[in-house]
């Protein structure tokens, strides 16, 4: 009986571990231990943009968020958990951003998939990020979103145009100069160039 169980209990661990294997593997860069992106952006002109969203939830400090408050504004959603390499590269950029543009109009709202309160924080201390950041380790938030643009990698980043539509998506890593331009569009800013 003994050896049944044992052979039971390897058997259940085999077929556990090889499931994280098979879903962490998409994409994913061997010992990395996140799933990458590949930068890849997608903008959808006003006319081809879906319902509006809605995105809320609590912040780490217990501050409840939802972006029905900035109707009127763009905002801009990003995925992100501590131990993510190109989330720590990226935070810069999102917080020049949070930080320049908000006098146009421009919210962020960090979407925390994996982190408990201590390693969210200390991220946000560590790289003085000034937006708020909700608590997702249920997933409800990223699957309510995955109905509308789906969210394959960590980061992922969503720009909302003024009236809460999806208006572009970069999967991976974003540049700040991309953002940028990405905001421009949602703004409806012309470039003069």
């Amino acid at each position: 009986m003994r050896r049944l169980t044992a052979a039971v209990l390897v058997a259940s661990a085999a077929v556990v571990l090889t499931g994280c294997a098979a879903e962490s593997g998409a994409g994913d860069v061997v010992g990395q231990g996140f799933v990458s992106g590949d930068g890849t952006v997608q903008q959808w002109d006003p006319d081809e943009r879906e319902d509006p969203v809605v995105v809320e939830g609590t912040t780490f400090e217990g501050d409840e968020v939802s972006t029905a408050d900035w109707t009127g504004d763009v905002v801009v959603l990003n995925t992100w958990y501590a131990g993510c390499a190109p989330c720590r590269a990226e935070a810069p950029s999102l917080v020049e951003i949070a930080t320049d543009r908000a006098d146009d109009g421009v919210h962020l709202l960090g979407i925390n998939t994996e982190d408990d309160a201590g390693a969210a924080l200390a991220f946000q201390r560590t790289f003085d990020i000034p937006y708020p950041s909700i608590e997702d380790r249920s997933g409800q938030v990223v699957a309510g979103l995955s109905g509308v643009v789906p969210l394959q990698a960590v980061p992922s980043t969503v720009v909302l145009d003024a009236q809460g539509r999806v208006a572009s998506r970069v999967v991976g890593e974003v540049a700040g100069s991309t953002l940028d331009g990405l905001i421009d569009d949602a703004l409806g800013v012309q470039d003069d160039a």
